[in-house]
């Protein structure tokens, strides 16, 4: 039996993501960045808004082909090209609407260069099946 608990210890500031992600018993899977490429390997998207709904679309493909969903994902780490204010405020704002109230711990790096220049995010999952 897996267990999971997102935790946010007294002092840290409380966000749309979680402190911790305590995981006992389950299947592991660690998922591979995604970025906003299509099944053909194209750039998807010439917005920030589109290529971030194009990397959960993978993100939703890649974990469904281990048997698992976004509901699973115990740690989300993004990497932002060209870092703003604007940018990290879309983000969430997807973010929220693909995971609604599931808050995997998280992290947040601004980065040059991702694999393709016309690439904006890249996001690397670990998640847990009971």
């Amino acid at each position: 039996m897996t267990t999971t608990h997102f935790l946010q210890p007294e002092g840290l500031f409380r966000g749309n993501f979680s402190h911790v992600a305590k995981v006992q018993g389950g299947t592991t899977i660690y998922v591979s960045g995604q970025v906003a490429f299509d099944e053909e390997g194209k750039v998807a998207g010439s917005t920030f808004a589109e290529q971030t709904e194009k990397v959960f679309d993978n993100l939703e493909r890649a974990l469904a082909g281990a048997g698992a969903r976004l509901a699973n994902i115990v740690k989300m780490n993004i990497y932002l090209r060209d870092l703003t204010g604007e940018k990290v405020r879309i983000f969430r704002e997807i973010r929220a609407a693909r995971l609604g109230e599931h808050k995997p711990a998280s992290t947040l790096v601004a980065t040059s260069a991702l694999v393709h220049e016309d690439l904006m995010l890249e996001i690397e999952v670990v998640a847990v099946l009971p």
